[in-house]
């Protein structure tokens, strides 16, 4: 099965890749039939297992192999056009973030394939999900959200494979990214809006420590230090009573539909008695209430530079944009 020839200008490694393919092309292998081990390969046609090896990965990378530990290598997949696999690890989905994946996805290009993945802010399954997949992709994109310690599972993959995105942790300041800069975010855009901002009372960041970034809340505690604005940040809205002239920052869509409940069961109005900053922007903000002022990134962008980066092999960190988008919820 395995046709090694001399000085013929090919590598050897790419005829063994080339014999495996051509096998599959013709019937003689498919999907879940074993192929032969690493030893008869090398033993047979007198080569390195070095060189068994690297055919072996990047089979292995494009996802048409793959190993079953104590037992030897599998056919896995008939579709040799994929020159690249990579594996996408996502916190969660919603609607921004889908955004971000089909820009993604757009901006490849073809035969790559994208598996994506979503470890849902829970530290064990951020962990299990990369050692699980390790060497299996040619390259990692990883969003580490808040979690700590995450470069004790990163490590562990080839470097110049990885890229984070989103947030950049401590730990991962090594990696090439694409990411959002909360803090200074936040503060700026909250010093655009600061003639509509002195109307409240007091301001109200509602922040889940294991959601959202710390730098976030960072940025908003400065805002309203440097700009003598009293202010508070809370977990939920349970229990709470909301109060005339207070304003509310928003990270999360759930959030933002309860509180836009409870004013209506309470009497209050929107911009007059209670205003709301939400973030992330999206077509439903647009509408709902008249209009709901955001502070967003640009996804499609964030998606769109991130194939780019790939697909050049660029080893460096990129901020992405933000802006604020001022509608009549305050």
């Amino acid at each position: 099965m395995i046709k090694i020839k001399r000085k013929i200008g090919t590598p050897k490694y790419k005829q063994i890749i080339n014999s495996i393919e051509d096998a599959i092309l013709t019937g003689t292998l498919k999907k879940g039939d074993q192929i032969p081990s690493i030893n008869k390969i090398k033993d047979e046609n007198n080569l390195s297992r070095d060189t068994v090896m690297t055919a072996f990965n990047e089979l292995k990378s494009r996802g048409i192999i793959k190993s079953i530990v104590g037992k030897g290598y599998y056919i896995n997949s008939e579709n040799i056009n994929i020159n690249q696999k990579i594996f996408l690890l996502f916190d969660e989905l919603n609607s921004f973030k889908e955004d971000l994946y089909n820009s993604f996805l757009e901006h490849l290009g073809d035969n790559i394939q994208v598996d994506i993945f979503f470890h849902h802010f829970n530290k064990n399954t951020f962990d299990k999900l990369i050692l699980n997949n390790s060497g299996d992709y040619n390259y990692y994109v990883i969003m580490p959200a808040n979690l700590k310690n995450t470069n004790s599972a990163i490590k562990n993959l080839p470097k110049e494979k990885v890229y984070i995105l989103d947030q950049i942790q401590e730990d991962l300041i090594d990696y090439p990214a694409i990411y959002q800069n909360f803090e200074k975010t936040i503060f700026n855009n909250l010093t655009k809006a600061i003639h509509l901002i002195k109307k409240y009372k007091k301001l109200i960041l509602v922040f889940s420590e294991d959601k959202q970034p710390l730098p976030m809340r960072e940025g908003f505690i400065n805002f309203c230090t440097t700009n003598q604005m009293p202010f508070d940040c809370i977990a939920t809205l349970k229990d709470r009573t909301l109060t005339k002239g207070e304003l509310y920052i928003i990270p999360e869509d759930k959030i933002l539909l309860k509180i836009i409940k409870q004013m209506k069961s309470e009497g209050l109005l929107i911009a007059e008695d209670i205003g709301i900053i939400s973030y992330n922007d999206t077509l439903l903000k647009e509408i709902v209430e008249g209009g709901i002022t955001t502070i967003s990134t640009d996804f499609n962008y964030m998606g769109k530079r991130l194939a780019k980066m790939i697909l050049n092999k660029e080893q460096t960190k990129i901020e992405n944009t933000n802006n604020l988008i001022i509608r009549s919820s305050i």
